[in-house]
């Protein structure tokens, strides 16, 4: 397949999978499983999120995941093409943050009836500095 096209399925893939984790998010109504439940502040005095906090880091997330699989179909590839011991250890380091991204996305969060409180803006930091580390390597592996 030329690198064009497989950068284009990609970025469709992800795409895809940011709108479907927006319109869902936005959309739960259901509320055992939502993670966006309005909220009533503890009596210690800590003030109320924004919802949309989480709805971002449930798009982030999402994200995320999304190109961490792709990494991981990648990398597994590679490895059958090369049988090289550095990149058994790539398909380790993106299951290991797959694993960790799954575990920790919103959606997942919900359905166990936790929900994430306090953290802000803060909530969705961390994500944005992952897939931007992830965009370096998708694109290093896609180009090379």
């Amino acid at each position: 397949m030329n690198k064009r096209l497989r950068l284009g399925l990609v970025v469709a893939i992800i795409a895809a999978a940011a709108i479907f984790a927006a319109f869902w998010a936005l959309n739960i109504n259901q509320p055992t499983f939502s993670p966006f439940q309005p909220r009533s502040p503890p009596s210690v005095g800590i003030s109320g999120d924004f919802e949309y906090f989480y709805v971002v880091f449930t798009v982030i997330s999402t994200i995320n995941i999304a190109l961490l699989v792709i990494l991981v179909l990648i990398y597994a590839d590679i490895y059958n093409k090369t049988r090289s011991h550095f990149t058994i250890g790539l398909v380790i380091f993106a299951v290991v943050f797959l694993m960790k991204d799954l575990f920790s996305s919103p959606f997942v969060i919900g359905l166990f009836s936790y929900r994430a409180y306090g953290l802000g803006p803060f909530a969705f930091l961390p994500g944005i500095f992952e897939f931007a580390a992830l965009s370096v390597l998708l694109y290093l592996s896609i180009k090379y």
